[in-house]
């Protein structure tokens, strides 16, 4: 290898490592708070970047606008109006002459308004500058949306507030695929396997098993949260739990048909918001609907997981779901895919093999058949690891825990099981 090969080898290297840095940093961001943002941009690789941004779930609560242009288009526009809570520019004016163009814009400028510079001139000199004339920060081009969103993170997020749960999102394919019973057996095995405080949120409200498969029969639970979101805290939060083991507490569904239980888009997200104020994991198990509520609730959770069985309107609805969560999560990982219920007797199935193809996607998982097992744990109100801690299957809820906290990376797989698809970080 020559010189030159090894150096931009090493190039390489070093910007995958950095982009991998700031895909982790972005990750762990808080969602910025309801904020107004105008961008304004002279070239057409800024204006990707903050369209990219703007379709961010991170910036669901932004009102975000881009305009062509740069410091004139800004002046002009924002002397008959009022200028939002963020405007980012991109100039490429030099040290000597940036200050002077951006005084016609200082002069229209609403005191509380923040101003991020993108320029091309990388001059320690000038940011000192434009630091002590109130520009809230100065990024160097070549510029990537993690870049930016780490610029209005610093601004608009308070650094001392406590991190917020993560949060993992649930749902079946089709109805009957055994989604809930992962979802329960992942939030029981969460909060034993690492100790960690749990919320498992049953969102399936007229059908929601949760209290049955822990033997629960509480008397209030989510449907009082979604119905008084102006009362909703952590305080209120607390005595609408109940607790199924020392670190596992239910939100649970009331399972009635007294109402029809129809939400707008954006019910949830004051509960989602508080469960991940109260808990370091919450596990949110979806009901098998598509509404814009759902939709909502998909978009803003850290990680999804997709319940199927393997049959030919389970890859149909896989493949739907994932390619709409991809549109709607585009800085995000895919959707993990558990494959549950394999090996049924006398039911033609699509292998494991074919039925991932089509999808590019590896399963974290293949949950055999096994009726027996799952029927005696879901009548007597207990967990496979409760039933049996040392068998296949709890194991496998075993590992899918770990993935979706973090704990365990999915490995490029051989198609032979569970275990081939593992490594530890």
């Amino acid at each position: 290898m020559s010189a030159v090969e090894y150096e931009i080898g090493n190039s390489s290297e070093l910007r995958n490592a950095d982009d991998a840095v700031r895909m982790a940093e972005l990750e762990n961001m808080r969602p910025l708070p309801r904020i107004s943002v105008h961008a304004f941009c002279e070239s057409e690789e800024l204006q990707r970047v903050m369209e990219r941004c703007g379709n961010d779930r991170r910036m669901s609560k932004v009102s975000l606008r881009v305009t062509n242009g740069g410091i004139g288009a800004a002046a002009n526009m924002f002397s008959s109006a009022p200028t939002p809570n963020l405007i980012i520019l991109e100039t490429k004016a030099n040290a000597a002459n940036l200050l002077n163009e951006l005084a016609p814009l200082a002069a229209v400028c609403d005191p509380s308004t923040k101003v991020v510079i993108v320029g091309y001139y990388n001059d320690i000199a000038l940011y000192r500058e434009l630091m002590r004339n109130g520009i809230s920060e100065y990024i160097v081009q070549p510029v990537a949306m993690p870049d930016i969103m780490a610029a209005m993170a610093a601004i608009f997020v308070d650094p001392d507030a406590e991190p917020l749960g993560r949060s993992v999102a649930f749902i079946g394919a089709k109805g009957g695929v055994g989604s809930s019973t992962i979802a329960h057996n992942c939030a029981f095995g969460i909060s034993n396997l690492f100790s960690t405080e749990t919320i498992l949120a049953d969102l399936d409200l007229p059908y929601g098993t949760a209290n049955i498969d822990f033997d629960q029969d509480p008397t209030q639970g989510i449907a009082e949260a979604v119905y008084a979101p102006d009362r909703l805290d952590e305080m209120f939060l607390d005595r609408l739990l109940t607790k199924c083991s020392e670190h596992l507490s239910l939100l649970a569904a009331p399972s009635l048909l007294d109402r029809s239980y129809d939400f707008d888009a954006h019910a949830f997200q004051p509960v989602l918001e508080v469960l991940q104020r109260s808990a370091p994991i919450t596990v949110l198990d979806v009901p098998h609907v598509w509404s814009e509520w759902t939709r909502s609730v998909l978009s803003g959770v850290d990680e999804v997981v997709i319940c199927a069985a393997p049959d030919l309107a389970n890859l149909r609805n896989t493949k739907n779901m994932m390619d709409a969560l991809r549109k709607m999560r585009p800085n995000d990982r895919p959707p993990h895919l558990v494959l549950n219920q394999v090996g049924m007797p006398k039911r033609p199935e699509i292998g494991p093999s074919e039925f991932c193809d089509p999808l590019e996607l590896e399963p974290i998982a293949i949950i055999p058949f096994d009726s027996n097992l799952f029927g005696t744990a879901a009548n007597s109100g207990r967990m496979i690891s409760e039933m049996d801690s040392k068998s296949p299957t709890a194991e496998t809820f075993s590992q899918i825990s770990h993935i979706v906290t973090g704990r365990i990376a999915v490995k490029k797989a051989k198609r032979s099981g569970l275990l081939g698809l593992l490594k530890r970080k």
